[in-house]
């Protein structure tokens, strides 16, 4: 049965293509037919024309075999054309048929097996197209006239035809224990293949860390282990199929040898003509021609059964739903998240644990959380990539395993954390969610992600080739396109994750304002940890190790993670960077205070300027930044350490009140202001 099951799929294709091969059979059979006339003309000729000086009988017997051998060309020649028609037909209808069904398994089957499994799949493809229209094929069709080659031997040279006899059997169990032996080596040889092409594949994706590590030293041990498994695998059977197919050779001479040796015998006792021993070996060349190859060829016949085999076992695999059970009209963009628990492996720890949560309709939703916390994952699920093992995901009310995959792209745009472009121009990869997106609409996406001012720069503008994966872009590039890319066709939703590792300060504030403008119609769901995003959010949900921490709106959250100061500073994102000759937030407090106070003696408190640090969110660290205390002030200015330096740069502008200016003023500076009134006093009485 589970043959039957992953050798099915294989009958809807040869199903058609049967009359195809009927006509295949005809012609292999009127082609054996024809090759019956050299041993038959050989015969005559020693028998007839030899004997009697028979000129025109040799004549009449060359014009024939003339015609024959023109006969025997064009039916060729047609065979092979048709066999070529097979080999593209199956190769059309295979090949569609595997790509189908590979872009429809879940990704969580996708991620399950390296990316040298999937390609040996396609080469499994090519493996039953070159069987069953190559010289395989021919094989089969020529082997059933092994049979009537030996009924013609018995005919014209009945006392050898028994040697024939013995010698079939062995060629058959030679080429049965071939089979079992071909099979197991093949197999090992193709582990250690993937095993090979599965670093190679790494090695070519990683070619800059390489180069710029230097770390041939490190992959070449890999690569020698893996090459020379392979080798040896492959040695190995290479060794085995020489061996048989030797084995073979061998047994067509020992049967040649026979027949001669017996034959002779037989002529002396005059019970057998000289053309007929000759003939019949001819003919025992057509009949065990065919055995002999069967025997090297065996190594083709083993590797299309595990090639069918496996091509079976992936269409058999469960894949997404392709049309829907109802039809749904575009969404207003409410997810619900009910009761989700996910892990990678049943044996595995549990990497979303039991949420429930509510995002509304448009608006930015941000989810923050440690590394390794289950971000990304959630995304995933939210998006159906991924089966949810309990809990059920709901897209303003409806349940979304009954949608389409198709459906759910179409409703989500999706920004993933490694931005991945495909060969070709700008605007080709913009529009890939959309292949039929006017002009507008690619402008319209460009214009919102920020992308337009850069791409028009270019020298061929949208027409501009980006190489393989965007190779000729810089990383922020990339991102900005990719983000393009899931704002074209409208959708409702858009989910980011971290969609500014990438970018640079500029494009994150540009980022930030094309949020806030389309989350009016939208819903945004983002995994970030940028200050700047971060305060155009409103509401925001904290994982930790599957698990909600926290929830809710952002005014309420921002302060319990990231300090009491996020209360008044988590609606003002930091500005943009500041511009040549002005104070950056990274500049410390005293180099500030020296410029504005030239002179200790005259300085004065109020008109220090105040870094409003805590007003800033610090995801780097939510639990550090506290306030100050408000007792005794330390000898050293403590107060400065509490200020991030990877924030935003900080206005310089002096605060119109500061209440909490003199816990920031250093301690020098401080007792410089309250020392000189004594001196001032004295030197009045002494005038």
């Amino acid at each position: 049965m589970a043959e039957y099951s992953t050798t099915a799929w294989l009958k809807p294709f040869l199903k058609p293509l049967r009359s195809t091969f009927n006509e295949v059979v005809a012609m292999s059979a009127f082609v054996n037919l024809l090759a019956l006339a050299v041993p038959i003309f050989t015969m005559q000729v020693y028998n007839r024309v030899v004997g009697h000086n028979g000129i025109s009988t040799l004549k009449g017997l060359v014009v024939g075999m003339v015609i024959i051998v023109v006969f025997d060309y064009i039916l060729r020649q047609a065979r092979s054309r048709i066999m070529q028609t097979i080999a593209l037909r199956i190769d059309v209808q295979v090949g569609r048929k595997l790509f189908n069904k590979f872009m429809s398994l879940p990704l969580q089957t996708l991620e399950s097996e390296s990316s040298a499994h999937w390609l040996a799949l396609f080469r499994d493809a090519d493996a039953v197209r070159n069987t069953l229209s190559g010289a395989s094929a021919i094989l089969i069709a020529d082997l059933p006239f092994a049979i009537l080659f030996l009924i013609i031997i018995f005919a014209i040279a009945t006392p050898i035809a028994w040697v024939l006899l013995l010698v079939m059997p062995v060629f058959m169990f030679v080429a049965w224990r071939s089979s079992a032996v071909m099979s197991m080596a093949n197999s090992a040889e193709r582990a250690t293949a993937q095993t090979r092409d599965s670093l190679v594949a790494e090695m070519i994706n990683a070619r800059t860390t390489i180069k710029a590590l230097s770390l041939d030293k490190v992959m070449r041990p890999m690569w020698e282990d893996m090459q020379s498994d392979n080798i040896e695998t492959a040695v190995i059977r290479g060794s085995k199929t020489d061996s048989f197919s030797n084995m073979g050779a061998s047994l067509s001479m020992i049967t040649s040898i026979s027949l001669t040796t017996v034959g002779a015998l037989f002529i002396i006792n005059q019970e057998l003509t000289v053309g007929a021993l000759i003939a019949t070996n001819m003919l025992s060349g057509r009949l065990l021609g065919p055995l002999n190859q069967l025997v090297g060829q065996w190594r083709t016949y083993s590797s299309f059964r595990q090639s069918v085999d496996r091509l079976g076992e992936l269409f058999n695999t469960a894949g997404e739903r392709q049309e829907s059970d109802v039809q749904l009209d575009r969404p207003k963009g409410e997810v619900t998240m009910e009761n989700i628990t996910f892990a990678y492996g049943e044996n595995l720890p549990r990497v979303i644990n039991d949420i429930e949560i509510t995002f509304k309709a448009t608006g930015v939703h941000a989810v923050v959380g440690r590394n390794g916390s289950g971000k990304s994952t959630m995304l995933k699920l939210i998006q159906g990539l991924y089966k949810p093992m309990s809990g059920r995901v709901l897209i303003d009310g409806a349940d979304i395993s009954q949608f389409s995959r198709s459906e759910m792209a179409a409703w989500m745009g999706y920004v993933p954390q490694n931005c991945i472009l495909f060969t070709g121009n700008v605007r080709d990869n913009i529009a890939q969610r959309k292949p039929d997106a006017t002009d507008e609409e690619i402008l319209e996406a460009s214009q919102a992600a920020g992308v337009h001012s850069f791409i028009i720069d270019m020298p061929d503008g949208y027409s501009t080739e980006i190489g393989e994966a965007g190779l000729r872009l810089s990383g922020g590039q990339r991102q900005r396109i990719a983000i393009a890319r899931a704002l074209v066709g409208n959708p409702p939703m858009v989910l980011l994750d971290e969609p500014s590792s990438s970018l640079d300060r500029q494009a994150e504030f540009e980022l930030r304002n094309t949020l806030t403008e389309i989350a009016k119609e939208r819903t945004i769901i983002m995994v970030t940890h940028s200050p700047i995003l971060l305060a155009t959010c409103d509401s925001l949900m904290a994982l930790d190790k599957g698990r909600i921490a926290l929830a809710g709106p952002a005014k309420d959250i921002l302060p319990k993670l990231f300090g009491s100061g996020a209360k008044s500073g988590q609606k003002k994102a930091p500005p943009p960077p500041a511009k040549a000759g002005q104070q950056s937030a990274a500049t410390p407090a005293k180099p500030q205070l020296a410029q504005s106070q030239p002179k200790p003696a005259m300085a004065q408190p109020q008109a220090t300027p105040q870094p409003q640090a805590t007003a800033q969110p610090n995801i780097a660290a939510p639990i550090k930044a506290r306030p100050a205390p408000t007792p005794p002030i330390p000898a050293k200015p403590v107060e400065v350490k509490s200020i991030p330096t990877k924030l935003a740069p900080i206005d310089a502008t002096p605060a119109p009140s500061a209440p909490v200016a003199p816990p920031v003023q250093p301690d020098n500076n401080a007792q410089k202001i309250d020392i000189p009134p004594p001196p001032e006093k004295n030197q009045g009485d002494k005038h």
